[in-house]
This record gives C-alpha cells, structure tokens and sequence, in this order.
C-alpha cells in the first residue's frame, strides 16, 4: 500500500484541519494511507523516503533548516510532493530551498475574495483533460514563479484592484520536477469549501495522483 503523508497547521483562516482532513479521504478513496502530522517537525524525520507522497497544508509558518534540507533531499530522491493555495506556497515565507523545490511563493491577493477566470493551457495533459476554462470565486493569487515550471492553467488580471498588473497573465496551476520527484501546485482552494467545486477537486486529486506516480 503507498503511504502520504499530510502536514498541516499555520494561519488558521486557510481552514488547515478542514482540508487535511478533506485531502486525507481523498487519498484514502485512491488507496494510500494516510498520515496527519501537526508540526513541522514531521519533515525531519529520516523515514520520509518510504512514503508515495507529501501535502504539505501549511500556511505562514516557519520550518527548521533541518527540516527543510530533510524535506527537500527526499523529493530529489523521488518522494512526490503536491500541494494547493497557501497551504503549500506561502507556507514557509523565510525557507527559500522550500520555494526553489514548490516552483512559487505567493506575494498577493489584489481584492481579497473576487470572481475571476481560470484558463486551461494544457487541456491536452492527463490532469486537464476534459476541462474547460471555468469562472472561481476566491483569491487570484499573485505570484512569484519559477519559469521552469510547466504550466497548466493560467488566471489574467483585469488591473481592477491593482491597474499595474493589468493584462498579467499568471499560472494557477503547475507541475515540475525537483531531482527525481514530482512537485504539483494548484493556486485553487482558499477554504474548505472551495473543494465542493468540482474543477479545482479533479485537479488536486489528479495532480496529487500524478506527483505520487499514480496518474488517474
């Protein structure tokens, strides 16, 4: 049976009990068991390696250089990592390994709670397939982001809230690769209940499945 691991804890308006618990049943329905961790102290554990998978849901919190080095040496190795929203990408602002291994960090949210557009880029790849663009209302995340990452959804901002940024067209959604692992990032899912939209669902469970080398 493959194993994962879920680490939450951090700001609590990001919902992170909810959602780990949320994410668990996810990947329990797939097969995998499940692991929840509440520190961040889990990623220093030198048996990380015989785990499938990683979700760090963490937001705004600092992590150990320990536990980083930890945490990035198993993913080189091939241990997949997967993650959504704050949860993973604004997860540990001070900790620039752990930026390099995710492909982003967040930097902003124009307009806090808005309505935007998701873009499908890659509707050809195994993740996306059978999506269209679809509309979403939370943050438009806007971030910092590796160009190496291979982008499968994108947002544009209208300059509504930030008329600098007007016309930026930002991924949403990538998938890369750090050493051996698989790193998947989705921008979608700002609370608990943003899983009851069935685009931003198929895409983390697809991502998750694809990162731990189980594509479905």
């Amino acid at each position: 049976m493959r194993e994962a691991l879920i680490v939450w804890g951090g700001w609590s308006g990001h919902e992170p009990d909810r959602c780990a618990a949320i994410v668990a049943g996810m990947l329990e329905a797939e097969g995998f068991k499940v692991h929840l961790e509440t520190s961040a102290k889990a990623f220093a554990d030198p048996d990380l390696s015989r785990l499938s998978l990683i979700v760090p849901i963490y937001t705004m919190s600092k992590i150990g250089k320990d536990e980083a080095a930890n945490l990035s040496k198993v993913v080189r190795e091939g241990v997949g990592l997967s993650g959504f929203h704050g949860g993973m990408c604004d997860a540990f602002r001070e900790a620039v390994e752990y930026q390099f291994m995710c492909g982003g960090q967040w930097v902003a949210h124009p307009g806090n709670i808005i309505d935007y557009r998701v873009n499908i880029t890659r509707p050809d790849d195994a993740i996306m397939e059978g999506l269209g663009d679809f509309d979403y209302h939370s943050e438009q995340y806007y971030m910092h982001v590796d160009p190496s990452n291979e982008v499968l959804a994108t947002t544009t901002f209208s300059g509504e809230h930030a008329p600098w940024i007007e016309g930026v067209v930002m991924p949403v959604v990538w998938k890369r690769r750090h050493g051996l692992g698989r790193v998947f990032y989705s921008s979608l899912g700002h609370v608990a209940k943003e899983f009851d939209v069935p685009e931003m669902r198929t895409i983390l469970r697809r991502g998750m499945l694809w990162a731990a080398r189980r594509e479905a």
